[in-house]
């Protein structure tokens, strides 16, 4: 049922599944037909919290803005963008930014016509530049709240937790591990000292795991040779993102999840850090805590690439 209405999804521009439950939660899928969009659609359909899910995708951006502020967005409570173009093998997800730029833009002003209080999560790449886009775009708009608007960079926690697990023993879903900076290479920053249960690891054992969580992505691209990147591990984490905006929506308390949002807590003016999830979006930004010695030359060498990503985006805007 899912695949066949995802192709109408593609040919037509949407379909939306409905339920009745009290609470009701409308979440909209922006690119739903892709290689995220089409498992991360599967996992939100299957999740009871979700009471009416819309599916929306698109072959060719020009007219994407016009074309979403006609479907029923009207009143979405969440709005998710995985839509884009994949990485390749010898592609960085910088090198993305011509093609993915041009549609996060343009959903960014669709949601602004149709859906202005919704909350956006953005797993489109580059996510340093994307977020940034699409808070440009919104603020042109007059609607943006950016205390609304989230990068999702819950994949390298996932990743983050697998991987120390792995080698510490433990169960994956047991480690919780905040990642905070950017969503690329070197501003991919895992607080290993912040770890929970402790971890205990050399220091050349917690250089590898640090440079794996932040190289995952191009482990994932090398694997697939040419067939895509990491397309069920990001349905995953965005559909774990996604439910847990619905879950701080519905009046849960103590909800968190890292993710990229516009912040003060660094000199770059968008940054990750683990926040709590309120009904309104972030309620509380927790900061980073405290950085060891090398936590600290992590942050060092992730702010001017995190800052060059995030004036790459606002240019992008202002200049077009």
């Amino acid at each position: 049922m899912l695949s066949r209405v995802l192709k109408v999804a593609a040919q037509q521009g949407v379909k939306s599944f409905s339920t009745s439950q009290q609470n009701n939660v409308k979440v909209v899928v922006c690119g739903a037909s892709g290689g995220i969009g089409q498992p991360l659609s599967l996992l939100l359909k299957n999740s009871p919290l979700v009471s009416e899910l819309s599916l929306y995708d698109i072959v060719h951006t020009p007219g994407v803005a016009a074309d979403l502020s006609h479907i029923d967005t009207a009143n979405a409570d969440i709005v998710i963008i995985p839509a884009g173009v994949p990485r390749k093998p010898g592609m960085t997800r910088d090198d993305l930014f011509n093609t993915n730029a041009s549609i996060v833009r343009d959903l960014a002003a669709g949601c602004a016509k149709a859906c202005p209080k919704a909350l956006i999560g953005i797993i489109s790449n580059p996510v340093n530049s994307t977020v940034p886009i699409a808070c440009e775009t919104l603020a042109k708009a007059g609607v943006l709240d950016p205390k609304r608007v989230f990068g999702v960079s819950t994949l390298d926690v996932v990743r983050a937790n697998a991987f120390i697990g792995e080698a510490a023993g433990v169960d994956p879903q047991q480690v919780n591990l905040p990642v905070i900076g950017g969503h690329s290479g070197v501003t991919i920053m895992p607080l290993l000292s912040q770890c929970k249960p402790a971890v205990n690891f050399s220091q050349d054992k917690i250089k590898a795991l640090t440079e794996r969580i932040q190289e995952a992505g191009t482990e994932v691209v090398k694997a697939k040779a040419g067939a895509g990147s990491a397309t069920l591990s990001m349905a995953y984490a965005g559909a774990r993102f996604a439910i847990s905006l619905i879950r701080a929506m519905r009046g849960e308390s103590n909800i968190i999840e890292c993710a990229y949002v516009r912040s003060d807590v660094t000199e770059a003016k968008y940054f990750a850090t683990p926040l709590i999830l309120g009904k309104n979006g972030i309620e509380k930004n927790l900061g980073y805590g405290t950085l060891n010695a090398f936590e600290q030359e992590l942050l060092a060498n992730a702010l001017p690439e995190l800052k060059k990503n995030i004036q790459k985006g606002e240019d992008f805007v202002n200049k077009n």
